[in-house]
């Protein structure tokens, strides 16, 4: 007799191979519409799935837990992140977890140097001008921004992203230092020609350029608060390309308004799509739409490393990606 194949219930939509893929392996629920499920629409799928495969835009809470039929027994995440899973409380209820880690490692690189650039060169400013049909020709004084070699890049959060970022940074000629919860070895701070700061303050108050790669977990929620904002020098420039809530943003958004801050490049936001809207009147900064991992290469990845954690977690084996509260 043939196994009853699992209930796989999939929150937004996914590369449209991936999802003919889930298809064919498993009993597949798809979101045709690509809008956010509906509270109750997640309660209704927790209680029928026994894999759910949701997305950042989904919270799966405790409470949300707390309703999930016996069935269910995988969470699929399409992402590298969790700080949107209870992890911790689905472990309590025997549910395991899963991510897509280092997927979206060289994409958001790639984001975060075009941030830089496009601060520290006003690329923006320069873009509107011509659409607009506002430019009056060259000249000597007219757009000028600042140069990245020789400014000192400083890294929070030296993961798979932070160490990519600091690969492409070299290659600009820009000296790196990072803070991190733990200090590389000594081996890969040489590869990568970058210094430690064991004090974040000393890093802030040093770096020309402060990119931000750690992860949202308690511990990073503001971690640049109003206080270490200040520290950053008046021509320093923020980026972030990680989580929204390591950021204090209407302290930065303060700070930029009166000058304190000379740029900033944000690609995710403390209360996500509800963007403060000061931050948009500002020609200083460049906001872009949670584009950093966007690339057709990463989502069919990322799609790839569910089905490979769908199919293994179906087949009676541990998930290859399986997230435990202790990686947090």
């Amino acid at each position: 007799m043939s196994k009853k194949r699992l209930k796989v219930v999939v929150t937004r939509r996914l590369p449209e191979p991936v999802e003919r893929r889930l298809s064919e392996l498993f009993d597949v629920t798809l979101n045709t519409d690509d809008a956010p499920m509906s509270r109750d629409a997640l309660v209704a799928a927790v209680k029928e799935a026994d894999v759910l495969v949701p997305t950042l835009t989904d919270h799966i809470d405790a409470p949300l837990l707390a309703q999930a039929g016996e069935n269910l027994r995988l969470v699929a995440n399409f992402g590298a992140g969790v700080d949107h899973i209870d992890v911790a409380t689905a472990r309590q209820r025997g549910i395991h977890v899963s991510n897509t880690p280092g997927v979206v490692t060289e994409d958001t690189a790639d984001m975060t140097m075009a941030l830089i650039l496009a601060v520290t060169r006003r690329i923006p400013e320069g873009l509107s001008e011509m659409q607009k049909g506002a430019w009056g020709g060259w000249s000597p004084m007219s757009h000028l921004g600042g140069r990245l070699g020789g400014r000192r890049l400083g890294i929070l959060g030296m993961g798979r992203i932070g160490q990519a970022v600091a690969r492409r940074a070299a290659a600009f000629g820009m000296p790196v230092e990072y803070h991190n919860r733990r200090r590389l070895r000594p081996e890969i701070e040489e590869e990568l020609g970058a210094t430690y700061r064991e004090s974040l303050d000393q890093l802030v108050t040093r770096c020309d350029i402060l990119s931000i790669n750690c992860p949202h977990t308690p511990s990073t929620f503001h971690l640049m608060n109003a206080r270490r904002l200040k520290l950053m020098k008046p021509d320093a420039v923020l980026v972030n390309t990680s989580r929204g809530e390591v950021v204090d943003e209407n302290a930065l958004t303060r700070m930029l308004r009166a000058g304190e801050i000379a740029g900033a490049g944000l690609d995710v936001f403390e209360h996500g799509s509800e963007i403060n809207p000061r931050l948009r009147e500002l020609s200083n900064v460049v906001l872009l739409p949670h584009m950093g991992s966007a690339t057709v290469e990463g989502r069919m990845e990322m799609g790839e490393r569910v089905l490979i954690n769908i199919k293994t977690f179906d087949d009676g084996h541990r998930p290859p990606d399986l997230v435990v509260p202790a990686m947090l």
